[in-house]
């Protein structure tokens, strides 16, 4: 299945949801710290519901732990300033999406990284600075998988 990887989360709320998002899609979870809250946050957990024991999510200290722990993949980096529409994208199983932290983003030197497949963006009005992380993570994670005809993990 895909991993989603959130990069210095800040918001609970937005890591729980996606919590539930890999419990209810396969997807794993990988949280790049700083965090700028503690996992054990009744935010994190509410926003979570009952999906924590069925979901894969991992910490890992920076982002290159992060990728050498996952492994050779094609890593697509969501900013609002991508090159790429998500729609444009042909995803396989395995691949990383990655997300940056609410307030600002990827920053350049992550955006820069040439491990970075892509720079990706869903599309928006103009003059809108951006998602919601959930959220966008939520369309990324769905529209990968409906390539892929929505098969099962495993």
């Amino acid at each position: 299945m895909f991993r989603i990887l959130f990069y210095e989360p800040r918001i609970a709320g937005n890591t729980g949801a996606a919590i539930r998002l890999a419990a209810v899609t396969g997807a794993e979870l990988h949280l790049v710290e700083p965090l700028g809250f503690d996992l054990e946050e009744s935010k994190l957990k509410r926003a979570g519901l009952d999906y924590h024991d069925l979901a894969v999510v991992s910490v890992h200290p920076d982002l290159d732990t992060a990728l050498g722990a996952i492994g050779p993949a094609q890593v697509y980096a969501f900013t609002a300033g991508g090159e790429e529409l998500y729609t444009d994208v042909a995803y396989e199983p395995g691949d990383v999406l990655m997300f940056g932290p609410e307030p600002t983003g990827l920053p350049a030197d992550v955006l820069d990284d040439p491990r970075v497949t892509a720079r990706v963006r869903l599309p928006m009005l103009p003059g809108r600075r951006s998602m919601n992380l959930a959220n966008t993570a939520s369309v990324a994670v769905f529209e990968a998988w409906r390539q892929q005809d929505f098969a099962l993990p495993g």
